[in-house]
């Protein structure tokens, strides 16, 4: 396959972009504004992505002219329930920086992801004006709602993801195709970091834990702490056996009751959110959760990216 650039915007803790890597995109910059995400990224990829900590407003498209993806996880409290939904109204909406940017770079293909509530038909209109600016721009769109869990991610977490590509390789885009078979179960990718400490409770507590994650929230930096969400999530999270009302330090250890409902720490939630064993989440507890929380799962933008590869390497 070609060498295939990108730059990515709203870069976060870098799921979107270890998904992009894995299919094969090269990153010429990973653009975030967060201190304690850049230097997530810096820890993890510092030597092959270029990390600029700097606010978009502030990006000249035209240094990232030639590029092959233009990709981004764009603020979602904009189209969210709990962040009230603003669309357009939101200041924290950077879909106009996102255009702005494409039309500067020009990239062949461009992937902007967001939550499900911008599929609200309060919406419709914003996303035509979406639409209407990449068509005169020369791109063919899509939307699609993908679910994580169809890539082999054990979560309900559904996000709405942006397509847009040039002619002739836009006649080559196909959305991927689901995995075939369930994702595996809570129990399954945490029975060994839920084992760690010496829990006597942990081959039974994974036997339990037979289903797949409610959707991982992360907060932002207004609302929210390290806990696995509202009243709803949690009681989803009790039936798989986790105390779903704070993140733990550490796995639990000896003296845990066998039939105790454990918390999850932030490297266990990371792996329910598809990030390798390993990814090093920097800043104190919540800002690292918050990192975790709000992350695009790699395995997902892996599918995608492979998607935009094979159309952008068609001809």
């Amino acid at each position: 396959m070609a060498e295939l650039r990108c730059a990515e915007i709203c870069a976060g803790a870098g799921g979107q972009a270890l998904g992009l890597e894995q299919a094969g995109f090269e990153h010429e910059a990973a653009v975030e504004l967060d201190a304690d995400a850049c230097e997530t990224l810096r820890r993890n990829r510092g030597a092959t992505w270029k990390v600029v900590e700097d606010d978009v407003a502030n990006l000249d498209g035209r240094a990232f002219a030639g590029i092959d993806l233009l990709a981004g996880g764009v603020p979602c409290p904009p189209f969210s329930i709990a962040g009230r939904q603003l669309g357009r109204g939101d200041e924290r909406d950077l879909f106009p920086q996102a255009l702005r940017l494409i039309e500067e770079s020009a990239p062949r293909a461009v992937m902007l992801e967001n939550v499900r509530g911008l599929a609200a038909g309060r919406f419709d209109g914003y996303r035509a004006q979406v639409l209407g600016r990449l068509h005169g721009l020369g791109y063919l769109t899509w939307w699609q709602l993908i679910q994580a869990s169809d890539f082999g991610v054990p979560q309900l977490r559904p996000r709405l993801v942006l397509v847009a590509v040039r002619q002739p390789w836009a006649a080559a885009f196909r959305w991927p195709r689901p995995l075939p078979g369930p994702p595996p179960t809570v129990g399954e990718v945490l029975a060994g970091p839920m084992s760690q400490a010496g829990w006597p409770g942990a081959a039974a507590w994974s036997r339990r834990a037979a289903g797949i994650a409610p959707t991982i929230v992360g907060g932002s930096k207004k609302h929210g702490g390290p806990d696995l969400g509202p009243t709803r999530a949690r009681a989803a999270w009790r039936l798989l056996g986790v105390d779903g009302l704070g993140i733990a330090d550490g796995p639990p250890g000896p003296g845990f009751p066998a039939d105790g409902l454990p918390k999850l720490t932030t490297a266990m939630v990371a792996l329910l959110q598809g990030f390798p064993a390993g990814w090093q989440f920097a800043g104190r507890k919540t800002a690292a959760y918050r990192q975790v929380g709000n992350a695009f799962p790699p395995p997902a933008a892996r599918a995608l990216g492979d998607a935009i590869a094979a159309a952008l390497t068609a001809f």
